[in-house]
């Protein structure tokens, strides 16, 4: 067998190279850019298969409502369909644009314009209202469920007057508040109106029950070992509070909030029905008692706009518990 001489200068090595490290790998190709989960697009055939079941329901629903309307004869006609309250609704629209523009008007000439509150108008109060009824009931009800999660003492003392609390109906409620307010403001231009507070105070005594009875069993039912490692590691209550409770309860928090939220929009109509407040509630009694040939289809575009907005606020709270689950940092 003939060996062949191997020469030096075919081993010519860079003087800055390290002789004992293998030479490096090949660079790895530049992957191409990626979508996150959350905001790629479903196939055709999962969007398909997703959106097919609520459509027939909503469709199957309209032309039912279409045919046995005619069929239910009241003291103003016939009720309406759905072609009637699409109608209806399209005045209300009109109304709107047409209030918007004497306002617009008046207030070119330095005046105020004092016409009523349009449909829209009506819409915006009564969201306000929730808002801040909700807010104060989740600025109650979410450190007390958490302190009487943690703490069985407390939760005992706190749990016979929730059980006692949480039954009452708002209606109930309502001139309890109303004179309670009444005699607390007193000025003849506060910076909330009366009625607003009222109505507010009625929606937070109604709804802060749910969450914080939900954010008392999930602070409770918290894994024992996870206690047992803030134990170990010697967090202060305040520690613990924020690594391991809230993480772990936060899904039965937020499952308060929207079974609370879905409470006071209820709540809240029926309290503006009852005590006259501005709002939605305010607006179908008045329709009520108008009595004439538009007032019944108004009512039903009423009727279809709460339950629109009931059904999303509960997604505003469902996407808003997505986030929070996804980006707490605690």
């Amino acid at each position: 067998m003939n060996v062949a001489p191997l020469r030096k200068d075919e081993f010519a090595m860079d003087p800055q190279a390290d002789p004992i490290l293998p030479a490096a790998a090949p660079a790895a190709p530049r992957r191409a850019f990626a979508w996150p989960e959350a905001l790629r697009l479903p196939t055709g055939r999962v969007a398909f298969d997703a959106a097919w079941p609520p459509v027939v329901g909503v469709v199957g629903f309209l032309l039912l409502w279409a045919l046995l309307a005619p069929m239910v004869k009241t003291s103003l006609g016939a009720l309406p369909g759905p072609g009637d309250v699409w109608n209806a609704f399209g005045g209300l629209m009109d109304e709107y644009a047409v209030a918007r523009a004497e306002a617009g008007a008046a207030e070119a000439l330095g005046q105020v314009y004092t016409g009523p509150p349009t449909f829209v108008d009506q819409i915006f109060t009564s969201l306000k209202t929730v808002a801040m009824g909700f807010v104060l009931a989740s600025l109650i009800a979410v450190p007390l469920g958490l302190v009487a999660g943690m703490s069985k003492r407390f939760n005992a003392a706190i749990n016979p007057l929730v059980q006692i609390m949480r039954p009452v109906s708002p209606l109930a409620w309502l001139p309890i508040v109303t004179m309670v307010v009444s005699a607390s403001i007193t000025s003849d231009d506060p910076t909330l109106a009366k009625s607003f507070v009222i109505s507010a105070i009625v929606v937070m005594l109604c709804s802060l029950w749910p969450t914080l009875i939900n954010t008392a069993i999930g602070t409770a039912s918290i894994d024992k070992d996870l206690i047992n490692v803030g134990r170990v590691l010697r967090l202060g209550w305040f520690a613990r509070l924020t690594r391991l409770v809230l993480p772990s309860a936060l899904p039965y928090i937020f499952t308060g909030m929207r079974l609370s939220l879905g409470t006071g929009w209820m709540v809240l109509i029926a309290a503006e029905m009852l005590a006259q407040n501005p709002g939605l509630g305010k607006f179908v009694w008045d329709e009520f008692q108008n009595g004439n040939e538009k007032s019944l289809s108004r009512i039903m575009v009423a009727v279809v706009v709460i339950g629109l907005i009931g059904f999303l606020l509960d997604r505003v709270m469902m996407a808003l518990q997505a986030f929070v689950s996804r980006n707490r940092t605690f």
